[in-house]
């Protein structure tokens, strides 16, 4: 009933799937070196790229502190050339001298301002002053 299974059959089994093992193993190994080859190649690019962004954001970042520190000195010299304006300086004592009773030929001449001007400044101190 039973046929008698020839020696070699398992030793030939065996062999194919071990070849098949191998080979699997082998492609197996390919595919690996292939994946790190691709990973590496992907990674050099990414840090090429963080490299480039990085250095972009440096250089913003220096420009903007260039640009306040410019924004930082317009502004203090601003500051200066109000505190500095002779025309400002005039208006505070040509208004001190009207609140002393100085007429307008007086603001005029001591403070160095126009007709208009000194009754510009006269009749905003007396209207103040109502």
């Amino acid at each position: 009933m039973f046929a008698e299974i020839p020696s070699y059959l398992p030793w030939g089994l065996t062999v194919a799937a071990l070849s098949l093992v191998l080979f699997q193993g082998i492609a197996h190994g390919r595919q690996i070196r292939q994946l790190k080859v691709s990973l590496k190649d992907r990674c050099d690019i990414l840090g090429r790229e963080l490299h480039a962004t990085t250095s972009g954001s440096v250089g913003v970042g220096q420009r903007l502190v260039a640009c306040e520190r410019q924004l930082h000195e317009l502004r203090t010299t601003l500051d200066e050339m109000r505190q500095n304006d002779p025309l400002r300086i005039s208006y505070d004592e040509a208004s001190r001298l009207v609140d002393l009773g100085a007429d307008i030929d007086d603001l005029m001449n001591t403070c160095g301002i126009s007709r208009p001007e000194a009754e510009l400044v006269s009749a905003l101190k007396k209207r103040q002053a109502a």
